[in-house]
């Protein structure tokens, strides 16, 4: 009877190490579409560096950084879903958006919009120096909202958001660094790679630069899809909007990719100018508030 039951006891233990190693293991499968991200951010950095000489090579970055915002948005779901979550894995995730979603498309945006403009579109080669001096700053105000705003959601607990709407995981305070990250590469894609050749067309690229640099730092409240349950009984409808989505990118990725990017930007806009107004409306006229306060 003894024999047996101390026979039993190394089984047991041998049956339990492959299942610590499959645990050990599941936290290294976040970490790994992190490094993916970084990846490619880095490569968008390189493919910068060489559009001066050829224009395609601003595409590829606005593309590595697209692929960079589908990794990001897979690390931080699987982890969830594989209960592998860990202080590590989100230190090493802020320190990858800053690579990818800050320097890169902050770098990008500068020399796709300012830095190739032709020096005959303005009165003077001055001009356009000047032009790209405010370009440069521009596109350093979004790297610094950026990384404020990492930084911002990493030591905020219970973020509120200025507008109406439930805080936690349905809303962002503040649009998320991959997002505006998302609006520079799309805009780029869309035109090709192809630079900016009107000074009209690059004071509007300023505007937006500064724009969603000022969002993500905002407090206003951006939709997170964090709510989405996929392992509900009935995901049917998920899916085939999911499968839609991904088809219209596949084939009219450029037209597609811009107006998500821009939609979701002006949707916190469009939730903050609807709260304004509707506290306005619903603000009590002053001799209401006097004879309220009389009885």
């Amino acid at each position: 009877m003894m024999d047996a039951e101390n026979a039993a006891v190394p089984k047991r233990r041998k049956e339990d190490k492959p299942s610590k190693r499959l645990r050990k293991g599941m936290y290294i499968l976040p970490s790994l579409f992190t490094t993916a991200n970084i990846a490619a951010g880095y490569y968008a950095i390189l493919q910068v560096t060489h559009g001066a000489a050829d224009f395609t090579h601003f595409d590829n970055a606005a593309k590595a950084i697209g692929f960079a915002v589908l990794f990001d948005g897979l690390d931080g779901r699987i982890a969830r879903m594989t209960g592998t979550s860990s202080d590590f894995g989100r230190e090493l995730d802020s320190l990858a958006d800053v690579i990818t979603f800050g320097v890169a498309p902050a770098l990008l945006a500068w020399m796709w919009g300012f830095r190739e403009l032709p020096p005959g579109m303005l009165s003077s080669i001055q001009m356009a120096g000047k032009m790209a001096q405010l370009g440069a700053i521009a596109s350093f105000l979004f790297l610094v909202a950026g990384a404020s705003r990492l930084a911002r959601f990493n030591i905020a607990s219970n973020p509120q958001p200025s507008n109406p709407g439930r805080p936690g995981k349905k809303y962002f305070v503040g649009m998320p660094i991959p997002a505006g990250a998302g609006v520079i590469a799309a805009v780029v894609h869309f035109s090709g790679g192809d630079p900016l050749v009107w000074w009209g067309s690059a004071i509007t690229w300023m505007l937006i630069v500064v724009t969603a640099a000022y969002l993500m730092v905002s407090t206003w409240r951006f939709y997170s899809f964090k709510d989405l349950d996929f392992n509900s009984r009935q995901p049917f409808r998920v899916i085939v909007l999911l499968a839609l989505l991904i088809a219209a990118v596949w084939v009219f990725s450029r037209p597609v990719l811009f107006v998500i990017a821009l939609t979701y930007m002006f949707s916190g806009v469009f939730w903050r100018l609807q709260w304004v107004f509707r506290r306005k409306r619903d603000t009590p006229p002053p001799a209401y508030e006097e004879a309220s306060q009389i009885s």
